[in-house]
């Protein structure tokens, strides 16, 4: 096969200078023709000027009358009808482009063809472009399922509020239930518009240089009222540590890592928070509770958005499956890293490690 692809390349080499001889032999004898008959000799130099652009005109219309030759159109016409018609489908949404004609007309040593990388780089787009789609068609789903099931509790609840035999007691706990449904569906919203911004390519972050230690105590005092009210008791250990960031965002994160060990964390349990040097580089934040904890399987999924380990006990919390995703786009923005590990019934435990020139150890002075 190599040797009849190297033949294949010689010959077309062979056919295309024998095409240039052809046409300088040719030019060559018109020009001598055309001398004579007007007896005129141009000098050597002129001479050569003359045959070479006759030759190129000559070699122009040979080639333009063997493209426009019918066999060598239908050849080319068979391999572009495909391409077209594949990108025709592309542009109406349909992505699933049948290219199989190549796979059969070239061999592995083609593969530098020019309409191999064509036809491969064709079905890359479509393959991402199906991947894009199918992403965009599971976010509206997940969307409109997380909005329809509060609308449902509220429309119901508020038509029950119609029957003025209600007791004072039910209308207050109807209404509450309104209330609680409505602020899930601002939350929604909320965690919706700041996935938006910070998927946004023209996010800026605003970094600083502040206490890290600092910003986790603060954090943990701030949802105080949470964990006292489960008795959960708090293990922190903070080392005194300076981070650059956008302090903001990261608040994001510490909140939402805190609010999920809390939220699964059941009454007299433990929470414990480390914020340490990890070898010469990086600094380490741990979050670790003794929660429901995870299966194997839920933590492949733990990040995307949308995602809930446990349907009924987050449809209870009142979670929407965003803040991990907020967390995870957050610390990838700041070029970091975050892992979880659970073990059910045990507990769960997210890492969050920055690297690089994101932190510097903090001197007392």
């Amino acid at each position: 096969m190599k040797r009849l692809n190297y033949v294949k390349r010689i010959g077309g080499i062979l056919a295309v200078v024998g095409s240039l001889l052809l046409a300088w032999s040719c030019a060559y004898w018109l020009t001598t023709k055309l001398f004579k008959k007007i007896q005129y000799v141009p000098n050597e130099y002129l001479s050569l000027l003359i045959n070479s652009f006759v030759g190129f005109t000559l070699f122009f219309c040979l080639m333009l009358l063997l493209t426009r030759n019918p066999w060598v159109r239908s050849k080319q016409n068979q391999y572009l009808h495909p391409i077209l018609q594949a990108m025709k489908m592309i542009s109406e949404g349909n992505f699933n482009v049948d290219l199989s004609f190549y796979s059969n007309q070239f061999r592995e040593q083609d593969k530098h063809h020019p309409y191999y990388q064509i036809v491969e780089n064709i079905k890359l787009m479509a393959t991402k472009l199906g991947e894009v789609e199918e992403m965009r068609q599971e976010f509206i789903s997940n969307v409109s399922h997380e909005i329809q099931s509060p609308l449902t509790s509220i429309i119901g609840f508020a038509h029950a509020l119609k029957n003025e035999d209600l007791e004072p007691e039910e209308r207050r706990h109807y209404l509450e239930i309104i209330e609680t449904e409505c602020i899930r569906l601002s939350k929604l919203s909320e965690n919706l518009l700041k996935l938006t911004s910070l998927e946004s390519e023209h996010l800026s972050l605003d970094r600083k240089s502040y206490r890290l230690d600092y910003q986790l105590r603060r954090n943990i005092l701030a949802n105080e009222p949470q964990w006292t009210e489960k008795k959960i008791n708090m293990d922190i250990s903070l080392d005194h540590l300076t981070i650059t960031a956008d302090e903001e965002l990261m608040d994001q994160v510490w909140i939402n890592l805190l609010h999920n060990s809390i939220k699964f964390t059941p009454q007299g349990g433990t929470i414990s928070v480390v914020a340490c040097k990890s070898g010469e580089d990086s600094i380490i934040v741990k979050i670790r509770d003794t929660g429901i904890g995870m299966e194997k399987d839920s933590l492949m999924h733990i990040f995307e958005r949308f995602y809930k380990a446990d349907q009924s006990r987050n449809r209870i919390a009142g979670g929407n499956g965003l803040g991990l995703s907020i967390v995870k786009k957050i610390i990838d923005l700041h070029e970091g890293d975050i892992r979880v590990q659970s073990e059910f019934g045990v507990g769960t435990e997210f890492t969050v490690t920055l690297i690089g020139d994101s932190w510097e150890k903090y001197k007392v002075n």
